[in-house]
């Protein structure tokens, strides 16, 4: 197979920009619309600040992401927001997340059946 951009296929190029657990979890976080760090930091319990960072700064890299910042008197104010590419990301996603939650039913269901 031949690599294009280093990535075998369309699923691998997706994969690099959502890879891990959090990276879905801040797309899903700003899925209800634009959040400021803090307000995602409360909202995906287990994130730590660095984390958070790292991954926000590599959304805005990958263009998923977008950062405003806005001066309110003395204080700067940060707010993270899906792009259209991330709007589309997010959409692509939701078949994955309904098999996901359907997967999770499934296995429920075979566990309580187990004896």
């Amino acid at each position: 197979m031949t690599r294009r951009g280093g990535y075998v296929c369309g699923i691998d190029a997706a994969i690099s920009v959502v890879g891990g657990k959090w990276k879905v979890l801040i797309l899903w976080a700003l899925e209800a619309g634009p959040g400021r760090f803090g307000e995602l930091r409360r909202g995906i319990p287990g994130i730590t600040e660095k984390v958070l960072a790292s991954h926000l700064r590599e959304l805005e890299a990958d263009r998923i992401v977008s950062r405003e910042e806005a001066l309110e008197g003395a204080v700067r104010r940060v707010t993270y927001a899906l792009t259209p590419l991330g709007v589309s990301l997010n959409e692509a996603l939701g078949p994955l997340g309904a098999w996901g939650r359907e997967h999770l039913l499934s296995e429920r269901g075979a566990h309580q059946d187990a004896p």
